[in-house]
């Protein structure tokens, strides 16, 4: 039976992994379904609906790698974690790039990733709603979770969009990397900040030259509003 808190879909082919992950999981009250490789793990993905998936990237048959970016081509933004070994950066970074929301290195405290299964879901969550922001030619809807450049839509994970978010709600403020890993990642004294130069350079590539964001050397990022 489905726990209230949702399901979390766990695809690992490493049964002694999984299990421990479904424990700790499963004592926080969360469903847990378990699939060993990446086109069950689809599969079920696509079945079950969960609220977010813990996904490792290493899988015989569809790898992590294509295993998210089919989800995301297909339009499902379910967050998802990737655990990845310490020799794969380039392809969590390639992960990060395709959709995914975070990640976490082998070995992990399972503690640990129960508290970024929970951070990643407020996240998805988002922000109390407020009024809708403007800046140039963006528009963001944060009841909607709309992003619109000229009026069309751009399409954004939820991670970019808090990002956004967070930027264009302090327009003139720069933030360290450190500040906005807590701010809007939630992660308060974590020290791989190339996950925020990473979605950094998505929101530009999405947003093209309509992007506010801009890079103080040595500082950090921050959002501008267009001269008149």
């Amino acid at each position: 039976m489905t726990d209230s808190k949702g399901l979390v879909l766990i695809v690992e082919d490493e049964r002694h992994i999984a299990d421990v992950q479904r424990l700790y999981l499963t004592r926080e009250g969360y469903g847990v379904h378990v699939e060993a490789d990446g086109n069950s793990g689809l599969a079920a993905a696509r079945r079950m609906r969960p609220v977010a998936i813990v996904l490792d990237i290493g899988l015989p048959g569809l790898d992590g790698i294509a295993f998210c970016r089919a989800l995301r081509d297909a339009g499902d933004w379910t967050p998802i974690l990737l655990v990845t070994a310490r020799g794969e950066e380039a392809d969590r970074i390639l992960g990060l790039e395709l959709g995914a929301d975070d990640y976490l290195t082998k070995p992990f405290s399972p503690r640990e990733l129960v508290a970024r299964v929970k951070t990643v879901l407020r996240r998805t969550a988002g922000p109390p709603p407020r009024a809708a922001e403007s800046v140039g030619r963006l528009s963001l809807d944060p009841v909607g979770r709309t992003v619109r450049r000229d009026g069309a839509p751009v399409e954004l994970t939820t991670t970019e969009f808090n990002l956004l978010g967070h930027l264009l709600r302090h327009v003139g403020q720069v933030f360290t990397r450190e500040q906005l890993l807590a701010q809007v990642w939630g992660y308060p004294g974590y020290r791989d900040t190339r996950m925020v130069d990473v979605f950094v350079s998505q929101l530009r590539a999405k947003l093209g030259d309509a992007s506010p964001i801009r890079t103080v050397r040595g500082v950090g990022y921050g959002a501008t509003a267009p001269r008149p």
